[in-house]
C-alpha cells in the first residue's frame, strides 16, 4: 500500500499509472480535499489509516473503501450505520495498540473480543483482519514480537489480513505475515514539510 498524506493527489494520479491500486491516508480531512481530483482511478482502493474520531464516521464511509483503525465497538457500530445509509459495504481492520507508548492508538488486546462480538451484529462492515503500529526504532528487528503477536491474535480469531510493517521494518513485517504493508518514504522519498501556519492534525 501507498501511503499518500501529505502528498498530493497528482502523486496518487503518478503512482496509480505505475500500477499502484491501494493507497492509505491518515486524515479525512487532508483526503476529502483530494478525493474530487480522483474520481476517475475506477480500481483504486483507499484505506484510512489513522486514528478516526467517530463524529467523523459518515464522512469516512464516503471517502474509504476500507477503514483500518477501529478501536471500539462503538466507533465499528457507527461505521456501519453510515455505511447502510451510504448503500455500500464497508472493509474494516481493528487496530490494536501492542505498545506501551502513549502516542499510539489502537484497542487493548482484551478488549478484542468485545469488538468481535459486535462485528458480528454488523449488516455493512465486514472486519477483515488487525492492524498495529509498533515503536519507530532504526532496528527493524526491535518491531519483530509486534508483528508475532498480531499474528498470533489474527490466527487465533481466524482473521485474514494483517496491516503491519512500514518503510523502516516492512521486510521484517513480512517474514510473519504481513498482507499490508503500509510505505510512504520508500516510495514517495521525505514528507513535504507543512506550511507556515498549517496543522499536522487535519
Amino acid at each position: 500500500m501507498a501511503v499518500t498524506k501529505k502528498f498530493s493527489a497528482e502523486h496518487i494520479r503518478h503512482a496509480y499509472a505505475a500500477g499502484l491500486r491501494e493507497f492509505g491516508e491518515n486524515y479525512v480531512q487532508e483526503f476529502a480535499e483530494k478525493r474530487p481530483h480522483l474520481s476517475d482511478l475506477a480500481e483504486a482502493r483507499f484505506h484510512l489509516i489513522g486514528h478516526l474520531q467517530s463524529n467523523k464516521a459518515r464522512l469516512a464511509c464516503d471517502l474509504f473503501q476500507v477503514v483500518q483503525t477501529i478501536d471500539s465497538a462503538k466507533l465499528m457500530q457507527r461505521l456501519d450505520k453510515a455505511a447502510g445509509e451510504r448503500g455500500s459495504g464497508l472493509e474494516a481492520l481493528i487496530e490494536l495498540k501492542l505498545s506501551s507508548e502513549e502516542s499510539k492508538s489502537g484497542a487493548l488486546p482484551e478488549h478484542l473480543p468485545e469488538i468481535l462480538e459486535a462485528a458480528l451484529s454488523c449488516h455493512h462492515l465486514t472486519v477483515t483482519g488487525l492492524m498495529t503500529m509498533p515503536p519507530w526504532s532504526e532496528n527493524a528487528e526491535l518491531s519483530r514480537p509486534y508483528f508475532q503477536e498480531l499474528a498470533r491474535l489474527a490466527r487465533q480469531y481466524g482473521l485474514k489480513d494483517l496491516s503491519m510493517g512500514m518503510t523502516n521494518d516492512f521486510e521484517v513485517a513480512i517474514e510473519e505475515g504481513a498482507t499490508i504493508i503500509r510505505l510512504g518514504t520508500a516510495l514517495f522519498g521525505a514528507r513535504p514539510k507543512p506550511q507556515r501556519g498549517e496543522s499536522n492534525q487535519l
